[in-house]
């Protein structure tokens, strides 16, 4: 979660498309929308074999305006690595 995170800071679509399963992923993820990502705060982590869900707040500012993303994840180990399945926001 932290490494998906901090390339959504940095813009770093590689990162993203290799930690984000195939089956759940965008064909195109746009990271230069004009968010700046300020803080990520991990609230819960749980790991079920090769399953995992992460609950997290991450804060950030658009165009002078601040707001925060909530979001339970869930994750899958693929290939020996955690990848990006699917969240949910609120």
């Amino acid at each position: 979660m932290r490494s998906r995170y901090t390339a959504f800071a940095l813009g770093d679509r590689v990162h993203l498309t290799r930690t984000w399963h195939p089956r759940t992923r965008p064909d195109e993820i746009d990271v230069d929308d004009g968010t700046s990502w300020h803080g990520l705060v991990i609230e819960h982590a749980v790991e079920d074999g090769d399953a995992a869900v992460v609950a997290f707040r991450a804060r950030w500012r658009q165009h002078g305006g601040d707001g925060e993303l909530r979001e339970r994840s869930r994750f899958v180990r693929r290939g020996g690595r955690w990848v990006y399945v699917d969240g949910d926001v609120g």
